[in-house]
């Protein structure tokens, strides 16, 4: 999964050193000690996206929108996925809408979607590995958890429930609480506002540059797990403060960044 796939591009621990250009790969740039002299705040939040970081359910994305888009005779391939990945349920339907001139509203396409990601998200899409571990971790380690997600809570909540998740969260936030999805900042400054954490001690949790580009607007640091199974890793670089291989790298991180302030 993820990186791993990849030519090693940095030691296990691969996060970005947001104010250092260079590139190197004999340690990670975030253990750079230019970066330690600026390190921001110690991170008192993490915020996960749901879709493709906590739920392996980006492949099955395809499939519930094959399955919605055949409903209104329209034909689905596999690369429109990634026009959509990590955006809202509404960005998602205009482009469909628009892709292939759909004259269905907006709000029975985003309706119907919701439906059929609940019959997935209620049977067919699993955590990734290391999920549960690691979230006991970092409550042991006294943080605020959070998740906000473009999914809606029909879907959201109960995969929650069934993978007995929901209690280690404080807020739980799902796309349609929210008027303006990613890539708009929306889902994380209410996240942070409902926890009660600045922005700027606020850890991003992303496997999609829409949602980093959200994370980021809203003043916070974001660590991306791309998968590359959909993206190019590469791509992520340029966007992310922090580029991990897999959930069990979050822990490391937090530890990192609190160690050196």
């Amino acid at each position: 999964m993820g990186i791993r796939r990849l030519r090693r591009l940095t030691p296990i621990l691969s996060g970005i050193c947001p104010l250092d250009s260079t590139y190197s790969v004999a340690r990670p740039r975030w253990l750079d000690k230019r970066c330690w002299q600026i390190m921001p705040q110690p991170f008192r939040a993490v915020i996960f996206d749901l879709d493709g970081v906590l739920a392996d359910s980006e492949p099955r994305w395809t499939e519930i929108d094959k399955k919605l888009l055949a409903e209104y005779g329209v034909s689905y391939h596999d690369e429109y996925h990634r026009n959509v990945l990590g955006v809202s349920y509404r960005l998602a339907v205009e482009f469909y809408k628009k892709t292939f001139g759909l004259s269905v509203p907006t709000e029975e396409l985003m309706r119907r979607r919701g439906e059929i990601a609940a019959e997935f998200f209620a049977s067919r899409i699993g955590l990734f590995p290391s999920t549960r571990a690691v979230i006991k971790e970092l409550r042991q380690m006294n943080l605020h958890l959070a998740v906000a997600t473009s999914s809606v809570s029909a879907s959201a909540r109960p995969f929650l429930d069934r993978h007995g998740l929901t209690t280690f969260f404080e807020v739980i936030l799902t796309g349609e609480e929210i008027e303006r999805g990613k890539p708009a900042p929306d889902i994380y400054l209410r996240t942070a506002e409902k926890l009660g954490v600045p922005t700027n001690e606020c850890l991003v949790i992303e496997d999609a540059l829409s949602g980093i580009a959200a994370g980021k607007d809203a003043g916070m640091r974001v660590a991306a797990i791309p998968d590359t199974r959909f993206v190019d890793a590469r791509e992520y670089e340029k966007q992310a403060d922090y580029l991990l291989r897999d959930l069990s790298e979050i822990p490391p991180l937090v530890r990192h960044v609190a160690a050196v302030n």
